[in-house]
């Protein structure tokens, strides 16, 4: 099954850039860019990696975007991702990035969209790997600040498909940015954002009612409440869910006690993704080989997961359509 399930076609739409970046580097930029970090050598990075929740994880996730400063770290770093994705077979990828924890830094918008975007088309051209850019705002920060992140965003609407919401939860309701959402749907930008990974269903709910969202970022705090579970399988709201990150923030305990494989038995449109894998332990293969390890499952559930994320990316009816023969052929082979 590990053959079958590295080889198999996937697509990734969960997925932050700044926690693809991995310790090696970390350090290669904090030397290239003369930025000092907490961190005397690799080894110490990795133990630091032992978080409790997310806000434990979010306070070395920030800290590690300090390196961060030119075009060419920027490029780098999602370059390295996308070599990542080759490996693992992932035909397609949309990627959430952060501007606020780099312009809050100092750091030039353009700096960092220009080095990711860069990278995104060279892996398109080189790789074969498409793509789609999403725009997150951190939700720890005020809406005037995500108002002006937005603004920064309106002259690479070429670039951009979509806009998210992540960090922290709690004390940082939906409703806090409604009215940036809505200016952003008015400029034709789709909408996502992270609910129910440490908050309650209900914030599930509002993030559907407020934000217009078309799918949701993690979600798994959906089974507490049945009658949402219900509809987002009716409605085929997809969530993209990140199942080693989930037990790394001890949103589970152990990988058998994930809800993604019930979910998708009920016939709601859940997704595997990787989240932040340079922090959590595991890109796509690894995190299709947690869940496969720890759940009894066929071919065909397996195979699933991808058809999902296929149906829930933002690419053309066409290029879904491809994709999907794609998958077909493969299977049909294996």
């Amino acid at each position: 099954m590990k053959a079958f399930i590295q080889s198999l076609p996937k697509v990734e739409l969960h997925l932050h850039i700044e926690g693809t970046l991995e310790p090696e580097l970390m350090f290669d930029l904090a030397k290239r860019n003369n930025v000092p970090i907490p961190f005397n050598s690799i080894d110490e990075v990795k133990a630091a990696y032992n978080f409790h929740n997310l806000q434990s994880f979010l306070d070395i996730y920030f800290q590690g975007t300090d390196v961060l400063i030119k075009e060419q770290d920027f490029f780098d770093l999602t370059w390295a991702y996308l070599l990542r994705c080759k490996e693992d077979n992932v035909h397609h990828t949309e990627v959430f990035f952060d501007p606020q924890a780099h312009t809050e830094r100092g750091v030039n918008f353009d700096t960092v969209i220009n080095g990711i975007h860069e990278a995104l088309v060279k892996a398109n051209n080189e790789l074969g790997i498409s793509s789609k850019l999403i725009m997150c705002f951190l939700r720890h920060l005020d809406e005037e600040a995500a108002f002006h992140t937005l603004e920064s965003a309106l002259k690479h609407k070429d670039k951009i498909i979509a806009v998210g919401l992540d960090s922290t939860e709690v004390g940082n309701p939906a409703s806090k940015f409604e009215r940036v959402f809505a200016q952003a749907i008015e400029q034709g930008f789709l909408t996502v954002a992270h609910a129910g990974e440490e908050g309650s269903a209900s914030n599930i709910v509002e993030a559907l009612n407020l934000l217009k969202i078309t799918r949701i970022d993690h979600g798994v705090r959906c089974s507490d409440d049945e009658i949402l579970v219900e509809q987002l399988a009716k409605d085929r709201i997809p969530l993209t869910v990140c199942p080693l990150s989930n037990i790394k923030l001890k949103v589970f305990e152990q990988m058998e006690q994930h809800n993604i494989v019930s979910l998708l038995r009920k016939g709601v449109c859940v997704t595997i993704n990787s989240d932040d894998p340079a922090y959590f332990g595991g890109y796509m293969t690894d995190n299709f080989m947690a869940v496969h390890n720890a759940h009894s499952m066929e071919k065909s559930e397996i195979v699933q997961f991808t058809l999902n994320a296929i149906e829930a990316s933002f690419i053309s009816n066409y290029e879904k359509k491809r994709l999907r023969g794609v998958v077909e052929d493969y299977v049909s082979l294996a």
